[in-house]
């Protein structure tokens, strides 16, 4: 897989029913490395996200994958340069784990398209790397809501992209599986040069496992660069409206962020 492919907001305003949520935000996907979008609820993170999946087509400004914009460009030739994982994202009634993840590969067939190996292999894969080949046959509905998460990022793998984006892909996990999944996509991105973009609801793990880090604020961009430049008790009070202090992880090294609460300081 190649990390070369680009993609890019340009002075893009998104909203819906005539409601702006992003405005003239400008933005630009580093190649080949991991995105992580965080900022309070209701900031257009995930519009974001939709938009540059083109799922939502700007108002204004445009969204370029690879210098084209996205929503002139044919929907399968999209479909085989990006994949993407919404938030809460719903099956067919019935349908089998494996069928639902072997719709990953919908995008390689056509009208008159026939099941290959190739295809085989991409579902098995990505089954055995979010470890749901076990579930195989058993229906999606009729799983918990972190085994139908890895279900979902199974389908999203399948589709085998350069890039891949995902809305919350946490959601629904406890912590030990939150870091399977985010270990999973950091996998993913070193080994096949994946470029990652993600909205996480937790700022310390986006701090850990981002490359780059975008901070949203009432749908603009605040500010852009590597964890350890963007998370600051600066920032953390102007786009979360939280007093924290800021620290070094000492597992990871990164920013990490240590709420300022009104009971649990020392001497309160």
């Amino acid at each position: 897989m190649s990390a070369t492919r680009t993609l890019t907001v340009e002075a893009a305003r998104f909203g819906y029913a005539g409601r702006i949520v992003v405005d003239g935000l400008d933005l630009r996907i580093p190649p080949g490395a991991v995105t992580v979008i965080v900022g309070a609820n209701a900031c257009g993170k995930s519009t974001l996200l939709r938009g540059m999946a083109r799922l939502l087509a700007p108002e204004r400004g445009s969204v370029l994958l690879d210098g084209k914009d996205i929503h002139r460009t044919p929907t399968r030739q999209v479909a085989r340069a990006l994949g993407l994982l919404p938030q809460s994202p719903t099956a067919p009634e019935g349908i089998a784990v494996a069928d639902l993840v072997a719709r990953g590969r919908t995008p390689y067939h056509g009208l008159l398209g026939r099941w290959t190996p190739a295809d085989d292999e991409a579902v098995a894969r990505a089954m055995t790397a979010t470890g749901v080949l076990d579930l195989a046959d058993r229906p999606v509905d009729e799983l918990s809501g972190g085994q139908r998460q890895r279900v979902w990022i199974a389908t999203a793998l399948a589709q085998e992209t350069d890039v891949l984006l995902l809305d919350e892909p946490t959601t629904y996990l406890d912590v030990t599986h939150q870091v399977e999944v985010l270990d999973l996509l950091t996998d993913l991105n070193r080994d096949r040069g994946t470029t990652v973009v993600m909205v996480l609801h937790d700022l310390n793990l986006a701090a850990r496992y981002a490359d780059h880090l975008v901070a949203v604020k009432d749908g603009a961009l605040y500010a852009t660069g590597a964890a350890t430049e963007v998370v600051t008790p600066r920032t953390v009070a102007d786009v979360f409206g939280l007093r924290a202090e800021v620290i070094d992880d000492p597992v990871s090294g990164a920013p990490l962020v240590l709420p300022v609460g009104r009971h649990h300081t020392r001497g309160a």
